[in-house]
This record gives structure tokens, C-alpha cells and sequence, in this order.
């Protein structure tokens, strides 16, 4: 299985990281965006188990979640999902989501089942880096890597303490508040990236308002080892459930254009 080390000593700059809620906006098309995706381009997947109350989420993924749910979309589907994803191409996959599905499933039994169907690591969004221990130790006994998130109020040696308790990147959120596509990136960016590289050598991805390949050559320019692009992406589902072909085709095109820019570099 692919590591997300692996990926960041390959990828010239940074990775491309895109955002799915598992079964948006239903089982089959979904798996085929996120295939799509992947052939454009993506370079590590992060992916979202959708829940009744993503308290993290703005308007735009709660709304994917509740037509991924009102599709029937479970966590058992879910596995059947990935392992679909991952006959497709070894590409590392993270888990965004929140705990009450890991403790339903049952916590150990989640992170066995999920990396044996090729998930590389589960960042929970509602558990605090105080109460990491309840996850962090189980994981790694399941063989994935660990992702905590950095915000732009989180302190230097709050930083310090996440770093320490993380083994595959570290989250950064590029702005406060819930996740949504933005106009303009937040301009803490540069200097959030610069202090988390300064307390550790963990790889650092960003991402929450990142909606244009202007932005994602900005984060790289900043720093940041990945680019996690979410909001802007689940919003093309939403334009185009009429016609899923469109959406696609909108988002290849889309994760093909933030590829290309990524490796041109910054702007000169």
C-alpha cells in the first residue's frame, strides 16, 4: 500500500489533495468522480464518511453529506467503497470524519477494517489533540498513520504537543471558522505554514478555502507539502446533479488545471 511518504518524496512541489463525501451524490457516481479525480491528477484522497452533524462543514459538504445519507451510504458501504477505489490505483486515502461513527463501529475493530481495505489514516474532527489517546494508540496498532489538525489560533507548544502525536501530516486550517470555498485565501497562510516547519519536520498540508489554482500555487509557495481542495469541488456535484456526466467532467477538468498549475511553481 502506498504511504503518504512516499507520495511527498515523489511529487515535485506539492500534492494535490481532493476532498469526496463518500456517496455524493450516490454510490456509482460517486465512485466515478473519485476516479476520475485520481486519473486527473489527485494525489492523495481525502475522503468523508458523511454524518448528521458535521459541525466542522459549512453549507455546501453538510448538504453532500445529507444526500450521500439520503442515498443510504453507511459506514459497511463505505468500506465497500474504498475497496473499490483502491483496485482502481494504490493511492493513499485519509478519513476525515467525526467519532461517534469510530465508536458506533467500534473504535479498534473501525481502524483494523479500514486499513485492510487501504486507508492510510483517519483524522477525527471533533476530538480534541487533548483526547488523542483514545484514538492515536489504537490506530497505530491497525498500521495507519495518524493526522491532527493545526488552526490558525493554535499555540506554539500546542503545536509542539500535535506534532509529536502525529505520524502522517499534519492538517492545517487555513482559516477560522467552518469549511467552505473562499475568493480569497486567508493571508495567515504563509505564516501558519512557517511556524508549524519550525516545531517539526512532519509534513504539513493545507487546506479549508482553497477554491482556485491561484491559491493552491500560493499554499505551496508558502510551504505546504499538500493542498487539500474540498468545498469547491463537492460544490461542482452540486451544480451539475442533473447531469453526472457534467460533474465529471467538471471535476477532472478542475483537479487537471490545480495539477498543472502546482507544477508550474510559484508565479514569477
Amino acid at each position: 500500500m502506498k504511504t503518504y511518504s512516499q507520495v511527498f518524496s515523489e511529487v515535485d512541489g506539492a500534492a494535490l489533495i481532493p476532498f469526496f463525501v463518500i456517496g455524493d451524490p450516490d454510490f456509482e457516481t460517486s465512485i466515478e468522480i473519485v476516479k476520475a479525480a485520481i486519473d486527473a491528477g489527485a494525489d492523495i484522497l481525502e475522503l468523508g464518511i458523511p454524518f448528521s452533524d458535521p459541525i466542522a462543514d459549512g453549507p455546501t459538504i453538510q448538504k453532500a453529506d445529507i444526500r450521500s445519507l439520503s442515498n443510504g451510504m453507511t459506514v459497511k458501504k463505505a468500506l465497500e467503497f474504498i475497496k473499490q477505489i483502491k483496485v482502481h490505483r494504490d493511492i493513499p486515502i485519509g478519513l476525515l470524519m467525526y467519532y461517534n461513527l469510530v465508536y458506533q463501529y467500534g473504535t479498534e475493530k473501525f481502524f483494523s477494517d479500514f486499513h485492510k481495505a487501504g486507508v492510510n489514516s483517519v483524522l477525527i474532527a471533533d476530538l480534541s489533540i487533548d483526547d488523542a489517546d483514545e484514538v492515536a494508540d489504537p490506530a497505530r496498532g491497525a498500521g495507519l498513520d495518524t493526522v491532527f489538525m493545526v488552526t490558525p489560533n493554535t499555540d506554539a507548544e500546542r503545536m509542539k504537543l500535535i506534532a509529536s502525536k502525529t505520524t502522517g501530516f499534519i492538517y492545517t486550517v487555513s482559516v477560522l471558522g467552518v469549511t467552505g470555498s473562499r475568493n480569497e485565501l486567508s493571508g495567515a497562510v504563509e505564516g501558519l505554514v512557517k511556524k508549524i516547519k519550525g516545531v517539526t519536520d512532519v509534513p504539513v498540508c493545507v487546506g479549508f478555502g482553497i477554491s482556485k489554482p491561484e491559491h493552491a500555487k500560493t499554499v505551496a509557495a508558502a510551504g505546504a507539502d499538500g493542498v487539500i481542495i474540498g468545498s469547491k469541488i463537492v460544490g461542482l456535484i452540486e451544480e451539475n446533479l442533473d447531469d453526472k456526466d457534467k460533474a465529471v467532467a467538471e471535476i477532472s477538468e478542475f483537479i487537471a488545471t490545480v495539477k498543472q498549475a502546482l507544477a508550474e511553481g510559484p508565479t514569477q
